[in-house]
């Protein structure tokens, strides 16, 4: 099982981006390896769409579950038709975020956040 996490940094001690679509980097962590992997963020360089550019980035990084503040409505949609779960975390470090995960303590978005359009 892979989750993607929006982050500021490229390791586990880095803190969780709240921004999904605009965020620095995604952590890929694989909890049955207990190994994880950080990949720019394609959002961020986009001058609009970030959130659909980062949704489908993490689609192709076959993530089961993503763990980030909030998502646009965009990135939402996408997300939750691809069948994948989300999160929501403070802004804690990743590491932190992964823990509480695993022990159920996270919030399971069930709808969007308002639209940013071009922030």
């Amino acid at each position: 099982m892979k989750i993607g996490l929006s982050s500021n940094g490229k390791d586990l001690d880095s803190t969780l981006d709240l921004r999904f679509g605009r965020c620095s980097y995604f952590i890929i962590y694989d909890i049955e390896k207990s190994d994880f992997e950080s990949i720019e963020n394609k959002g961020l360089t986009s001058e609009g769409g970030a959130g659909i550019a980062a949704s489908q980035q993490l689609i192709d990084e076959n993530v089961d579950v993503i763990i980030t503040g909030k998502l646009g409505p965009n990135a939402f949609n996408i997300i939750n038709k691809a069948d994948i779960k989300v999160f929501k975390s403070e802004a804690i470090s990743i590491k932190d975020a992964i823990e509480k995960y695993k022990k159920d303590e996270l919030l399971e978005l069930k709808e969007s956040g308002p639209a940013h359009h071009g922030m």
